[in-house]
């Protein structure tokens, strides 16, 4: 059978007016009635563009020449952006960011949800630099360009950026990528170090070097006179999460933050989850909160609750709290976080939400009002029986909302919820990721 020749793209420069964004930050456009997902390009821009790609449908471009800016393009803060793809949003204001997120919400909910939200929250932001916490870095020994390369991959790419430093990192990793390129270089096994997870309290930092083969005593001797200087937790590991080894950590245990206003610390390991975004995360609990409407005599659940973010600070007000998570570990990290900030009014269960919760004991419990939380895929599976249990308030915290909206239809259009208010929250700015917050009421 021949071989089907790859179509030749054009050579030639085009010129386009951009109509509008994506909701992955690609300015739209069509040629010849065909639409164009253009790189770099923001709506009400003209621009000259190439193709990168064409598709029976549609076809990508990138921006080479902004004939017409938008008065809301900015100039990005760091010299990586456009070659960097940890940013795809920086030459757009951060309060023009915030209002696309705000359309992507609500026009995910009523297009796939058929719900509309009867008020829009305010947006919740905060600074837009130097804010994430949390990552993992590629790390990779380049041939060509004979160095070791630290930090995200490349725009349409499976290759490391070449980057020096990172404007959305804490600066305290975010300024020091040139020198962990050059610690892992000065390494035995610098070609088989593939990644570094980034794991940032309030006080301390702990980075994980993912090894690929046992690291000698040299190695590890560096690791550590490399955290010895910049006061980082210093781990290694070899296999999956089970095998991270503390090769220097004076104030082991010691990663943490607090939520001051529900005087709540919560202490995790570099492998918990936590929010990236620490002051996004505590205006989205107290707003959480808010939403629930607690009462004192309110029996509460929390589902997907991790190591206690939103449920500690809920039982500081409720009577009592149940708290569901599939990780084991994460479970018993919510318990001890629970014993250290003396909170006594709360339970535990480590459960697959995925899978069948009947007969669970704690399922046939009445609750007054319930927190959900979950990953990306969504919280499909539960809203059955959360709407079994007739809980006069849910609120829905998402990082997907088409998975929120998906959810949104079941609880509003089956289940007979009202949508009460939704509005966007800026976890992730300079990203198209959009985190957001429901309150459903029973009718």
């Amino acid at each position: 059978m021949a071989r089907r020749r790859s179509k030749k793209l054009p050579v030639d420069l085009f010129t386009v007016d951009i109509e509008s964004l994506t909701h992955e930050g690609k300015g739209v456009a069509h040629v010849d009635g065909k639409v164009v997902f253009v790189d770099g390009a923001l709506p009400s821009e003209r621009v000259t563009f190439r193709y990168t790609e064409q598709k029976k449908s549609y076809d990508e471009g990138q921006a080479i020449e902004i004939i017409e800016s938008s008065e809301d393009r900015v100039e990005p803060l760091c010299a990586h952006f456009g070659v960097c793809g940890g940013c795809s949003l920086q030459h757009l204001s951060a309060e023009t960011q915030i209002k696309s997120k705000s359309t992507i919400l609500f026009d995910n909910l009523e297009r796939i949800g058929k719900v509309e939200a009867e008020k829009a929250l305010d947006p919740i932001v905060s600074h837009p630099w130097s804010y994430r916490r949390r990552a993992r870095l590629g790390v990779k020994y380049v041939f060509k360009k004979e160095k070791v390369l630290v930090g995200f991959r490349e725009k349409r790419s499976p290759y490391l950026a070449d980057i020096s430093s990172c404007k959305v990192l804490d600066e305290r990793i975010g300024e020091k990528i040139t020198e962990l390129c050059e610690l892992i270089a000065s390494l035995s096994l610098y070609q088989r170090i593939p990644q570094i997870e980034v794991a940032i309290g309030d006080d301390d930092i702990a980075l994980v070097f993912r090894h690929l083969d046992a690291l000698p005593e040299s190695d590890e001797a560096k690791l550590v006179a490399f955290g010895q200087v910049h006061n980082f937790q210093i781990y290694g590991q070899i296999k999956g999460p089970t095998t991270i080894k503390k090769l220097w950590a004076p104030n082991e245990n010691s990663l943490s933050f607090s939520l001051p206003e529900h005087d709540v610390k919560l202490n995790f390991r570099p492998s918990d989850f936590t929010q990236v975004n620490i002051d996004i995360n505590r205006q989205m609990v107290s707003r959480a909160l808010g939403l629930l409407e607690i009462e004192s005599d309110d029996r509460v659940l929390d589902l997907f609750c991790g190591l206690g973010n939103f449920t500690l600070p809920i039982a500081r007000q409720a009577k009592y709290l149940v708290g569901v998570e599939g990780s084991e570990d994460l479970v018993q990290q919510a318990r001890a976080n629970a014993q250290a900030n003396n909170i006594d009014n709360v339970e535990f269960h480590a459960v697959d939400l995925t899978k069948s919760t009947e007969g669970l004991p704690w399922v046939s419990e009445r609750y007054d009002k319930v927190l959900i939380d979950p990953p990306r895929s969504g919280a499909l599976e539960v809203m059955e029986f959360i709407a079994k249990m007739s809980p006069s308030r849910i609120v829905y915290v998402s990082c997907n909302p088409a998975t929120l909206a998906r959810d949104a239809h079941e609880l509003v259009n089956t289940y007979g919820y009202t949508l009460k208010q939704a509005g966007v929250m800026d976890m992730f700015p300079h990203t198209t990721h959009v985190e957001s917050i429901a309150v459903f009421e029973k009718n």
